[in-house]
């Protein structure tokens, strides 16, 4: 079992990652607000996932369900796993989410196996492990306790929350199982899952703000591609009528409105798109060699140390 490395709670980190595992049609986008207009900015949502600061003190006493066997569910058997599991749990639980060849195999490879099993699978699965960990920041020397956390450092936790068969659940693979947090239908389950998440946040004192709400949505521009096709079906068809067709035609205007606005959002999501491609480029790249020997230069050049001197300098004076 190899080791899984800390990720960075990022949208454009979490679209890549679901797009190297063969998925398509969805991306994440960040939440910072549960207020309704924002919710259905970004519908459809096939579910969201919540990052928070995990103390071992805190005690759940919610009872877990296994009643409904279609629900996959994952125990996390290693440290630092629980970005992918959490991203897991939502993708193999949503049956409308074109999964690729490679996890449609694995849900159904894992299909009858119970929880730590599942877990123990993800956590053995090169492929989803390499995806995973190709987005480690890369070490300028090996430390031999590098991988766990100390007990002085936070340590976060990731979730997430489904709508499953009619109802709504959490799932958190430090659990024994899924939690049912009751009855819900695909277009209520966000105004039930809300109230929850506001639960979990006021159970914290009043200074902890560090929350990272994530959904798993339909790919934008796929939505704006289908958007596009139907108001260029209406202008079409506004022009194959002469009488209704004129210039100042309120209906023509409107569809040519929509239209102008629709560019402009798919623009905004190609510089959003293009932007996410440059941070996880230097997100993945090693500058570390690059940076040894810059210093290297500097020292050979005799400016090293006046540098470092100057740097302490204004350090003390600061």
């Amino acid at each position: 079992m190899g080791d899984w490395t800390t990720i960075e709670s990022d949208p454009g980190v979490f679209t890549e990652l679901i797009e190297s595992f063969g998925t398509k049609g969805v991306q994440v986008e960040e939440i910072y607000s549960l207020d309704k207009e924002t919710l259905e900015s970004v519908a459809p949502v096939y579910g969201l996932i919540f990052l928070f600061k995990w103390s071992q003190d805190h005690k759940d006493r919610r009872e877990v369900d296994h009643s409904n066997q279609n629900v996959f569910f994952a125990s996390q058997v290693v440290n630092n796993a629980c970005a992918t599991q959490a991203l897991l749990s939502i993708l193999l639980n949503r049956p409308e989410v074109e999964l690729g060849e490679e996890l449609t195999s694995f849900k159904q490879f894992t299909k009858e196996f119970p929880p730590d099993m599942k877990g123990l699978a993800i956590s053995n699965c090169e492929s989803i492990r390499n995806a995973h960990n190709s987005f480690s920041r890369p070490e300028p020397f090996a430390m031999e306790d590098s991988k766990s956390s100390k007990a002085s450092q936070d340590v976060y936790h990731f979730i997430s929350y489904v709508p499953i068969d009619g109802q709504l659940w959490e799932l958190d693979g430090l659990k024994a199982g899924p939690i049912n947090l009751g009855a819900c239908t695909l277009d209520d389950w966000m105004d039930k899952v809300c109230p929850v998440i506001m639960k979990r946040i006021e159970q914290y004192s009043q200074n902890e703000i560090r929350f990272n709400l994530l959904a798993l949505i339909k790919n934008k521009m796929d939505v704006y591609k289908s958007q596009m096709a139907d108001l260029e079906a209406q202008k079409a068809a506004l022009a194959g009528d002469g009488d209704a067709m004129q210039v100042d035609d309120p209906k023509a205007v409107q569809v040519d409105q929509e239209i102008e606005s629709l560019k402009q959002q798919i623009a905004v999501e190609e510089e959003k798109r293009a932007r996410w491609r440059d941070e996880n480029i230097r997100r993945k790249h090693n500058y570390i060699p690059f940076l040894f020997n810059f210093l290297k230069i500097l020292a050979e050049k005799k400016q090293l140390k006046s540098l470092i001197e100057k740097a302490q300098q204004l350090q003390r004076s600061s």
